[in-house]
């Protein structure tokens, strides 16, 4: 569906032409035949591309009937795309250097460059972009430039099995260049199926002309009997990063019996949430009988909100969101254990509600509050 471009949309208007204006088969020179318009997004602002269309004049030449494009459209965008080249690069050096989500990326082309895209437009950009860099990776003569200067590879196998009982996708991947030389999605993990990627592998390291000096896994049985079919005598390291998960594994263990116990202490926090909104809410006017005007509270019997009193709520309510922080912060790994983590969080909680309550600068002390888990964070 072709992209509906707001009315007060200002576009930039450049013309194209073809460079060579000579017929190819009787050296006639070629004339304008038609206009091809299009409007693009770039970085720069929205353009409006009219492309002049040429061919040869004379009848009885076979290019009369072949019309020829201007060279230099295609430097500004693919065809039937509506974002040009700048744009489509910027879009996945967003999403895959900087990991920024699809809301993000509508946020800022929105904000910036006044670019109203939907979700599944950029979804659909960022698949052409993947698209396009497994092409180039996987290329022949990239691959030879990259690995020019050097000696030996070492490559890696692992599988990513998003969900239980979907295919499990196989990266083969070589660590020096930090490249990935392909992926295969494999519905079995049985080795003669792993061993044919490895083969695949095998091949890719024949056609650099370089030999393999190391292989990296997490020792699984298909990988151990598949590498050493295919790569007999090479080294078969295993990976570090499941090494030192299964050495950590009883702190693990026991560092997530920790997490939950923390979070079982700490509790109460949307209701103090609950409270202090309940206390932010406007008086609301009292109905009378059914027949009567609603009765308005007076001023005596409206309760006063204090600055001191709004600031010392708006306190309560970022402790409550950091705390929340806390106990829903998983990260970490075997080097960094989570519940460690937390744990020392929530005794920095614990020391500033501490000097909160020992300062006693007047208005509305955070003891005032009922049920703050002030002597339970370090739980």
């Amino acid at each position: 569906m072709p992209y509906r471009w707001p009315e007060d949309t200002v576009f930039t208007r450049l013309d194209l032409e073809v460079e060579d204006r000579l017929c190819r088969l009787c050296g006639r020179t070629l004339t304008i035949c038609d206009h091809r318009q299009r409007r693009l997004f770039t970085l720069d602002g929205p353009l409006h591309v009219v492309c002049k269309l040429v061919h040869c004049p004379v009848r009885p030449c076979a290019a009369h009937y072949r019309t020829v494009s201007p060279e230099a459209e295609t430097a500004l965008a693919m065809p039937w795309w509506v974002l040009g080249w700048d744009v489509f690069c910027w879009l996945g050096q967003r999403r895959f250097a900087r990991h920024w989500s699809v809301s993000q990326i509508r946020s800022e082309l929105s904000d910036t460059y006044q670019m109203r895209l939907s979700d599944d437009a950029i979804e659909r950009y960022i698949q052409r972009y993947q698209q396009m860099l497994a092409g180039r990776q996987g290329d022949p003569q990239q691959l030879a430039a990259a690995y020019a200067s050097v000696q030996a590879v070492s490559l890696a196998i692992d599988g990513l099995q998003p969900e239980k009982g979907h295919e499990t996708l196989y990266v083969v991947r070589e660590l020096d260049q930090k490249r990935v030389w392909f992926a295969q999605a494999l519905l079995s993990s049985a080795t003669a199926e792993v061993q044919q990627l490895i083969a695949q592998a095998r091949a890719w390291a024949e056609r650099l002309d370089k030999p393999v000096r190391l292989w990296m896994s997490d020792k699984q049985e298909a990988f151990v009997q598949g590498i050493a079919a295919e790569f007999p005598g090479v080294p078969h390291r295993y990976c570090a990063n499941h090494f030192l998960r299964d050495v950590a594994k009883p702190v693990l263990e026991a560092d997530s019996r920790a997490k939950v116990k923390m979070r079982r202490t700490i509790r109460g926090l949307r209701a103090i949430e609950r409270d202090v909104l309940a206390e932010q809410r406007p008086a609301v006017p009292r109905r009378s009988p059914e027949t009567g005007p609603p009765e308005v509270q007076s001023a005596e019997t409206v309760p006063t909100k204090t600055q001191p009193e709004a600031m010392a709520r708006d306190v309560v309510l970022e402790y409550c969101a950091a705390t929340r922080g806390i106990l829903n912060d998983d990260q970490g790994g075997p080097l960094h254990p989570p519940g460690l983590r937390m744990a020392e969080a929530l005794d920095e909680v614990r020391a500033s509600l501490q000097r909160n309550l020992e300062a006693q600068k007047g208005g509305l002390l955070m003891s005032d509050w009922r049920g703050w888990p002030a002597t339970s964070t370090g739980g």
